[in-house]
């Protein structure tokens, strides 16, 4: 990973120094947690890896649908404070990820694959994994899977 000033992990141990002088407790568990999982996902394997940008902004996206998916649950459940916790958690971690692509930007490339795929005679289901493919590849790090799935999903009519 490069010692580049905005990355991932740079900026996490400067939050994190910043959360201890600010004595904010929920900032620094999260920066602490993010920063372990981090450190996890290097050691994980065979031998230690020291993870690239991509790698690491793809654990934080999984620790974010973590806290998402708990704060969910936890709702259903009838526990609003720690759904609240879980979303203030969520908060944080999603400073950290690439702004996410505009609903209107994301239709507008799926429209387009759709069309794409339709002129190759792909229609339906059969469509479906051809254009989330293409539009995972045009979309980049700006919009989630489950977006794309849903997006693609409404618009073959599948």
């Amino acid at each position: 990973m490069s010692n580049a000033e905005n990355s991932v992990k740079v900026r996490l141990q400067a939050d994190l120094t910043v959360a201890m002088k600010a004595r904010d407790e929920l900032a620094l568990s999260t920066i602490r947690m993010v920063r372990s999982a981090i450190m996890n996902a290097e050691v994980a394997g065979a031998e230690a890896v020291e993870l690239t940008e991509e790698q690491a902004i793809a654990v934080l996206r999984s620790e974010a649908k973590k806290r998402a998916e708990s704060a969910e649950v936890y709702e259903q459940n009838d526990r609003p404070e720690s759904a609240a916790k879980e979303r203030a958690e969520l908060a944080i971690i999603e400073r950290y990820l690439p702004a996410a692509m505009s609903d209107e930007q994301l239709a507008a490339i799926v429209d387009e694959e759709v069309t794409a795929a339709a002129a190759t005679g792909a229609e339906g289901g059969r469509a479906m994994g051809i254009v989330i493919k293409a539009v995972r590849e045009r979309a980049g790090d700006g919009a989630d899977g489950g977006r794309i799935a849903a997006l693609v999903k409404s618009r073959l009519g599948v």
